[in-house]
């Protein structure tokens, strides 16, 4: 039989093995968190690199259209700046920023019937295209990890190792107000 110092013992090594194996989690999810972030900058790094080509190809074909072609520019600029900033908020705001211009570019590419049929324009779009999608997808997943690692940071009693740890809860990367409205198809 086991006495009260005996029950404390046990009742102390398995808190202990709790609190260490809650900790251990807890870095495994911010980790998570970290390398997912290193995966969506590996794609707005890809995405980065494709934007002066881009731009460059447009220029030829819609020369008169600079200011589009400026802000398509001047987005990157800031995205790449923002790129040291430690909030995500922060970095998630510019990379909305250069999504939204990319839009407008390939709204004007509509207007320009030999734009469209370019080949290196083809090209350039549709790898810009597939870098967007791979953006979203790395978006998605560090928005999963996120919400795992705040679920435990925030929920009892792991809250309380995450303190002790600090633990802090991060930010989501979130769509802009206006990404979140209804797009608006006219003819």
């Amino acid at each position: 039989m086991i006495g009260a110092a005996g029950l404390f013992c046990l009742a102390a090594v398995l808190m202990i093995g709790w609190a260490l194996s809650a900790y251990n989690r807890l870095v495994r999810q911010r980790n998570q968190v970290q390398a997912s972030w290193a995966q969506i900058d590996v794609q707005l790094k890809r995405r980065y690199d494709l934007v002066p080509n881009l731009v460059e190809t447009v220029k030829g074909y819609a020369a008169h259209e600079r200011g589009t072609l400026e802000a398509v520019l001047a987005a990157r600029t800031g995205a790449m700046a923002a790129a040291v900033a430690p909030e995500v908020s922060v970095r998630a705001g510019a990379e909305n920023v250069l999504t939204q211009t990319l839009g407008r570019l390939f709204a004007l590419a509509e207007a320009y019937p030999d734009l469209k049929a370019n080949q290196n324009f083809a090209a350039l779009h549709s790898e810009l295209t597939r870098t967007e999608d791979k953006i979203a997808y790395a978006r998605q997943f560090y928005n999963s990890a996120v919400q795992t690692l705040n679920t435990s940071v925030q929920s009892v009693p792991t809250n309380l190792i995450a303190g002790l740890g600090g633990f802090r809860s991060t930010d989501y990367f979130e769509a802009l107000d206006g990404e979140r409205a209804a797009v608006q198809v006219r003819s």
